[in-house]
């Protein structure tokens, strides 16, 4: 019984801390919600196009609700991903790699660009669902973010024409994406919000990198040698797992429908 109520429990709480988050934080959730909206006004407005242009429907009972078991499928396993991450010598603790993005990456290309970007909120948000959040859900914003900026380029470039060189065009254009915007938002927003919310100063942060790479001095070196590594490392890494393995297993994702993907 005590183990029922806490799972009954465990939402309701994640959702008060959010609450309380929100509030002491409006600025950044301001901020939050408009690039949330961004992102999926751009993999919307993508994938209509596309749609419209090749003269393609989703309407089918059947595929919406392939789609829809995909989607959640590889959500589960994005999250599982999650929980298997590893530090960098050369990087402060707080930054972890994990392969979270591969099935993210995989709905993307696979559905389209919306589908990607429901598969990356539904992992973090399981994540924070089941284990909770020590960053003020600032670190799960940022996954998200960051993620989406990664698989949306690569996505809608593949969407264009399906061929092995576009989806190679669109994983380096993804990764290019996502080192920009993480280097961007964790100068200028990610971080110091998460100072904020911990009460840290800009400088004890960086002083966290400069311990693990004499090259951080201050705030344009730690992102240069901390944060544009890390998201080029994990997004080399995903992309190139994908391009292994995608081709090997797009016929099941479809649901057995025979298809020319990554060919």
């Amino acid at each position: 019984m005590d183990k029922l109520k806490k799972f009954f429990s465990s939402p309701l709480e994640v959702i008060s801390k959010l609450l309380e988050t929100a509030r002491d934080n409006v600025g950044f959730l301001l901020v939050s919600v408009l690039i949330v909206a961004l992102i999926l006004g751009a993999a919307y407005g993508a994938e209509y196009y596309f749609a419209k242009k090749n003269h393609t429907s989703r309407s089918s009972e059947r595929l919406k609700v392939h789609r829809m078991t995909l989607i959640a499928l590889l959500s589960a396993i994005g999250f599982v991903l999650m929980l298997i991450d590893f530090p960098l010598w050369f990087l402060p603790s707080f930054y972890k790699i994990d392969l979270s993005e591969l099935p993210v990456l995989i709905a993307a290309f696979t559905l389209g660009p919306v589908a990607g970007v429901t598969t990356e909120f539904l992992k973090v948000f399981l994540n924070v669902l089941i284990q909770g959040t020590g960053t003020a859900f600032i670190g799960e914003f940022a996954n998200f973010l960051i993620g989406c900026a990664f698989i949306v380029p690569a996505s809608v470039i593949y969407y264009a024409k399906k061929t092995k060189k576009n989806a190679f065009i669109g994983i380096a254009v993804g990764a290019l994406t996502c080192v920009i915007t993480g280097c961007l938002m964790n100068a200028y927003v990610l971080l110091p919000a998460y100072g904020k919310a911990f009460h840290m100063e800009i400088e004890n942060l960086v002083a966290m990198g400069t311990e693990k790479n004499g090259m951080i001095s201050g705030m344009f070196s730690f992102v240069i040698f901390a944060v544009a590594p890390f998201n080029l490392i994990k997004c080399v890494v995903t992309g190139a797992v994908t391009m292994l393995i995608y081709k090997k297993i797009s016929y099941l994702l479809k649901g057995g429908e025979q298809i020319r993907a990554i060919s």
